[in-house]
Order: structure tokens, then C-alpha cells, then sequence
């Protein structure tokens, strides 16, 4: 995979003008566009989208300092169909107009160009297991929430607490299912897991087709397929934070594993009475590389 990844970058650099198709590259690696962007943007700690921005406006502020060409043509090599729509990405990145930048010589906050390497710390332990399970639903609440890296994510805590005990209840006897107990669903994630992009999450449980839902519960079907499930203990949300982080930078690069599209799913095995701590099991959907 990291291999993958360098090449991706090799790509992105061969062409800074042209329109880059990661469907086509990720075919011919033998992998997806769904795992390539999700493992780019969780090792480079930001979406392949935004990287490749941040090269184009890198290498166009060279251009635009030497002054070879007007900043028209320079924004169209770059596949903006204005000066203005340039020069509103190139404040964007660099924080100075392009006329400013031309005429002082700068400042520029100039994108290195990546490289990956795989470096297998083992900072969190892993507890992971390879689960197939078969077709199954998920009935519950769902909402629309944005995501949020680290800390906690307040649309969901609302979200979570607008359910009294009694529903909670209900819930949690509804289900007959792997994975068991309350779980936390996130999906229609978008696949460079961009800070502030919005995703559905649902609260609910695991149902088979011998479940009656009840009118009320929104229901997401789910395929069959294998799950890769970790399982850790902590400070509750940032040990399932931290716990996917590591996925992507540890078990992923060094495991014949891939994402496959599907929900995420976070189960909570067992928890402090005030949700300080917990014991949680989070499922990602998985195909073997």
C-alpha cells in the first residue's frame, strides 16, 4: 500500500494541469478508489483533493514570480476558468494575492512533495480480529452530523442524548445481532474524511431479517462481507479516535486488508458510568488486497 501511495504521488507530480483518475490508477494498483483516498488522507493528514491543490498553487506561484506568462494563462493551466477563481485558490494557500505575490516576491506557503514510508511503532496495542458476517440491517436514529477528527463531536453528543433511557432500552432489546449492544454507525463518509464534511450517523443496534422494525427507526441494510474489529480500552471518544488513526498508519500498511465501502461501526463492549472510559470494538468493512 505504500507503494500505492508513492506512486499516486508520482502521478499527481507527472501532470500538475491534468485532471488526475484515481478510479483508473487504483485499478491498475489492484486496489480501489475508496481505500486509496481513504489511507491517503489519513497518513498525509489531509485529502488527496487538498494536496494536490496545494502542489498546483506551489508550483504556480514559481511561474507567477518568474513572469513568463500572464496570470490568465497561468490559471487556466491549472483548470481555473478565471483569473479571479485563481486567485481566490492561490490566497487561499499562500495568503497573499497573486498580484502581491509577484510584485513583493512572496511570502508563499509552499506543499512539499510527499513521499510515504511505512514506520510500524506499535504506539496503540491492537486487539484485532477478521469477523464474515452475513447480510444484516441497522435500526435506529439517524442524523446528519459533520465530521470531527479529534474531541468530541457535539452534533452527535446531542444527537445522542435527545434519546431518553426508555428508548435506549428499546433499542438495545430490538437487537439480535453482531455486533451486539448500542452501536454508533457512521457512514456516507466522504472518501477524503475532510474535517467538517457531513456524514450520516446512526444510533441504534444490529438487526437480522427476523427483527419487525418498528415505523419509527430508520434502517440501513447492510451486505455481507468480512470485518476487520478492534477492540481497545480508554478515554472515551479519543480511544476510538485514536484507535482508527492507528488502523490507517499501522495495521493497514502491514496487512493484507483493504476498506471496502460499508459503514463504521463502533460498538461499546463495556463503559464508565459517566462515559469517561469505555471498552469499544470498532468494525470496518474489509476485503483481502
Amino acid at each position: 500500500m505504500i507503494a500505492w501511495l508513492n506512486r499516486l504521488v508520482d502521478l499527481v507530480e507527472e501532470d500538475l494541469t491534468e485532471e488526475l483518475d484515481v478510479v483508473r490508477l487504483a485499478a491498475a494498483l489492484g486496489t480501489t478508489e475508496y481505500h486509496l483516498r481513504r489511507m491517503f488522507s489519513s497518513l498525509a493528514g489531509m485529502p488527496l483533493s487538498e494536496y494536490v491543490r496545494r502542489r498546483r498553487m506551489t508550483v504556480a506561484a514559481g511561474e507567477l514570480i518568474s513572469g513568463s506568462d500572464d496570470l490568465l494563462r497561468i490559471a487556466v493551466r491549472y483548470g481555473y476558468g478565471s483569473a479571479e477563481a485563481f486567485a481566490r485558490a492561490f490566497q487561499s494557500v499562500h495568503g497573499v494575492s497573486p498580484g502581491r505575490a509577484r510584485r513583493d516576491g512572496g511570502p508563499f506557503r509552499t506543499q512539499p512533495r510527499l513521499r510515504f514510508r511505512l514506520t510500524v511503532e506499535g504506539a496503540l496495542p491492537m486487539d484485532v480480529r477478521i469477523a464474515a458476517r452475513p447480510a444484516f440491517r441497522l435500526a435506529g436514529h439517524a442524523t446528519r452530523v459533520p465530521l470531527v477528527h479529534s474531541e468530541v463531536n457535539t452534533a452527535i453528543q446531542e444527537h445522542v442524548t435527545s434519546l431518553g433511557p426508555d428508548e435506549h432500552r428499546r433499542l438495545k432489546a430490538l437487537g439480535d445481532a453482531e455486533p451486539y449492544g448500542l452501536l454508533a454507525v457512521s457512514t456516507d463518509i466522504d472518501p477524503d474524511r475532510r474535517e467538517g464534511s457531513e456524514l450520516t450517523y446512526l444510533h441504534g443496534v444490529a438487526v437480522t431479517d427476523a427483527v419487525p422494525v418498528p415505523d419509527d427507526l430508520d434502517v440501513l441494510p447492510v451486505a455481507a462481507g468480512s470485518w476487520a474489529v478492534f477492540r481497545a480500552t480508554g478515554a472515551y471518544p479519543g480511544t476510538v479516535q485514536a484507535l482508527w488513526s492507528a488502523t490507517a498508519t499501522e495495521w493497514f500498511p502491514s496487512n493484507p486488508w483493504r476498506l471496502r465501502p460499508g459503514p463504521e461501526v463502533v460498538a461499546v463492549i463495556d463503559r464508565a458510568d459517566d462515559f469517561s472510559t469505555a471498552t469499544v470494538e470498532l468494525w470496518l468493512p474489509v476485503d483481502p488486497s
